[in-house]
């Protein structure tokens, strides 16, 4: 496992943009599936976004378009870019390490995560 640790999360109006970052502890970095995910209040933890460097990106149709993820193996970090933020994308978003499983869009196959950071989006 790994320990992660997210930031950059905060308020903003409709149609602004946030990055968020995540810092992984360990060596091995560029051997994890990386992931995002949030929560909004009442809700269930879903699925955002995935990078299974250096093959692809996954996207949740909600966010495809406008959020971006990338990653720096230099630095053990990974970045969640949005844009074009909606109220709807407002919850606590939370980063998350994998290395094997099937379902990149389940978190349960996730073995690790970050604490969350909220983001607020207002209309």
């Amino acid at each position: 496992q790994v320990q992660l640790v997210e930031s950059g999360g905060g308020l903003v109006q409709a149609g602004g943009s946030l990055r968020l970052s995540c810092v992984a502890s360990g060596r091995t970095f560029s051997s994890y599936f990386m992931g995002w995910f949030r929560q909004a209040p009442g809700q269930e933890r879903e699925f955002v976004a995935a990078d299974t460097w250096p093959a692809r990106t996954f996207y949740a149709d909600s966010v495809k378009g406008r959020f971006t993820i990338s990653r720096d193996n230099a630095k053990n970090t990974v970045y969640l870019q949005m844009n074009s933020l909606k109220p709807e994308d407002t919850a606590v978003y939370y980063c998350a390490a994998r290395r094997l499983g099937t379902n990149l869009r389940d978190p349960n196959e996730y073995d690790s995560w970050g604490q969350g950071t909220q983001v607020t989006v207002s209309s």
